[in-house]
């Protein structure tokens, strides 16, 4: 894809200018696609380190992935739905989504492409059927598309904001007022590039929440997220002082969890074929549910 913005302001240098714009991308993936030859400023290559003057243009091109094998490797899958054009799975906390640095198999992506081995090339080699994805240590509902048809059709609906997702999280304190919308734009964190935060230069992202119960020192809170940044729910309720608990990236551990309290519950959407809601729900794993009964207040 090419990306392309006009300067609003002068002095700034072109890597940090992109990296704002474009939070999806890490600074050195920048860097590097600048080093590339990728990127230019009022047509003429760049450095990294150039100065930007107003309104000069900026214009990115991202080139597709380079083609990687993705391998089916054999795991067990909580099935919740499945039919020809879908398949809907429980995943569970600690399992990957997708091959990333770090974490080159042994992903949801390769159990499901030995689930269904016609998966290879719908959506992406690295990616197949997967229209979203959830943190590694999130738990919950993930629907996967079974060929391009079924593909163009969720990934339209994500876009479009009509897939309703429910999560169930538990956060430190009790949020004030006990409903309401945090709109706040996310993007990279100005100077830890393996986080996000709040930031001006975000892209737009609103989640909704609710208390659903009171607990102690902490509340169960049912969240809805209308836009899908990356880690929103987590940046969203630490930027308001109420860190999602035991999440260690953005607030702090949690005796009893070992990993942060968010579990994608209920995940709403329309067939792409048949054009019927879907309504589909799971339960909460059993460390979520264990740590909530010890959190419960004293009847």
């Amino acid at each position: 894809m090419t990306l392309t913005f006009r300067v609003d302001e002068s002095g700034g240098r072109l890597d940090v200018f992109l990296s704002q714009r474009c939070p999806e991308l890490s600074r050195s993936r920048i860097q590097a696609l600048i080093a590339e030859g990728h990127v230019t400023m009022d047509g003429a290559p760049a450095k990294s380190a150039a100065r930007l003057r107003h309104g000069q243009t900026v214009s990115l091109f991202v080139p597709p992935p380079a083609a990687t094998a993705l391998e089916p490797q054999p795991m067990e899958l909580v099935i919740v739905h499945e039919d020809e054009d879908l398949l809907v799975v429980d995943k569970p906390a600690g399992l990957v989504t997708h091959p990333a640095p770090g974490h080159p198999d042994q992903t949801l992506a390769n159990a499901t492409l030995a689930h269904c081995p016609d998966l290879k090339g719908v959506g992406g080699e690295l990616r197949p059927g997967l229209v979203h994805r959830l943190d590694k240590d999130t738990s919950g509902l993930i629907v996967i598309a079974k060929n391009d048809n079924a593909h163009a059709g969720l990934s339209a609906q994500f876009e479009e904001r009509t897939v309703s997702k429910e999560y169930l999280a538990v956060v430190a304190g009790c949020p004030e007022p006990e409903r309401a919308v945090i709109d706040a734009p996310i993007g990279r964190h100005p100077r830890d590039r393996k986080r996000m935060a709040v930031v001006s230069t975000g892209r737009p992202s609103v989640t909704e929440y609710r208390v659903a119960r009171r607990l102690r020192g902490y509340s169960l809170l049912d969240v809805h997220p209308r836009t899908g940044r990356t880690h929103q729910i987590r940046v969203h309720m630490a930027s308001i002082g109420h860190p999602v608990a035991a999440d260690v990236i953005y607030g702090r551990a949690a005796p009893g969890l070992d990993r942060h309290f968010l579990h994608a519950r209920r995940l709403a959407f329309d067939h792409p074929r048949t054009g019927e809601r879907l309504e589909l729900e799971c339960g909460l794993p059993d460390d979520l549910q264990a740590f909530l009964d010890e959190a419960a207040p004293a009847r």
